[in-house]
């Protein structure tokens, strides 16, 4: 995800590659982003902090502490810090950075590819242009949402931060069903894989509500309502709201 919010700040003319600096413990990885975006790379976070004015924390969940304990204590007053790591609340943020100017941002998959769908909140300390500058780098890879209560990140982990998976499973679930009576592979993939692009945009395009537009699929004592009925009978809309809130309950238990 860094490597997507990197090139998306590129790709949309955010900042200038000359302007960027990259902390990387793998060397490897550090010469092939020096290669594809002819940014400034380093092994030494605290070197990429004393000379930037904006520094994104895009590491794994569980090099938070450690991280924390090189880098805590080492900003300065005007530097705003924009994390993206999933399930580190903002307390967590401030009492082990020691800073208090913190966005928090919670992007989804699509964002590697310009789609995605970002929720963000700022704490106090968070300056009106800061705020601008946070708004831009992640309106970079798709839409954002700003919040003012930290718990609706929650809520959009549970919904579209988690979301993508859903969205998979359904169709791995449709493939494998057409395949089951009759179709092959490879043409169950392409009618699911159309199937799921033509419909979210004709939703973008149409100015009807979804429950209209399901209707208008579904003709009484047809072929539609004779599957809509199995979900009914199954609680589809039941088990998508059981799995919601279990995704955002375990969300708020890893933010603490």
């Amino acid at each position: 995800m860094g490597q997507a919010m990197l090139s998306a700040i590129i790709t949309k003319g955010i900042s200038q590659p000359a302007d960027i600096s990259v902390s990387e413990i793998d060397e490897e990885r550090r010469d092939l982003l020096k290669k594809d975006f002819g940014v400034y790379t380093t092994d030494n976070s605290i070197e990429v902090i004393e000379k930037s004015d904006v520094v994104v924390l895009a590491i794994k969940p569980q090099s938070l502490n450690e991280a924390m304990t090189q880098i805590g204590g080492k900003f300065r007053k005007g530097q705003l810090v924009l994390s993206i790591i999933a399930g580190k609340g903002i307390a967590t943020l401030q009492n082990g950075l020691k800073h208090g100017a913190i966005v928090r941002a919670m992007p989804n998959t699509p964002a590697q590819i310009g789609y995605g769908m970002t929720v963000w909140t700022a704490t106090p300390l968070v300056t009106e242009q800061q705020k601008a500058r946070a708004e831009a780098i992640l309106g970079a890879m798709g839409k954002q949402i700003f919040v003012t209560d930290e718990d609706y990140l929650n809520m959009a982990t549970a919904v579209s931060g988690s979301g993508p998976a859903y969205v998979f499973l359904f169709m791995e679930s449709l493939i494998d069903a057409a395949q089951k009576i009759g179709l092959a592979q490879d043409k169950a993939y392409d009618l699911v894989l159309q199937l799921m692009t033509g419909s979210v945009n004709y939703v973008c395009k149409s100015d009807k509500p979804l429950s209209q537009l399901r209707e208008m699929v579904t003709s009484p004592g047809g072929t539609t309502a004779a599957a809509l009925s199995v979900f009914a009978s199954g609680n589809f809309t039941g088990l998508i709201e059981d799995a919601v809130t279990a995704a955002y309950n375990r969300a708020k238990e890893l933010g603490g």
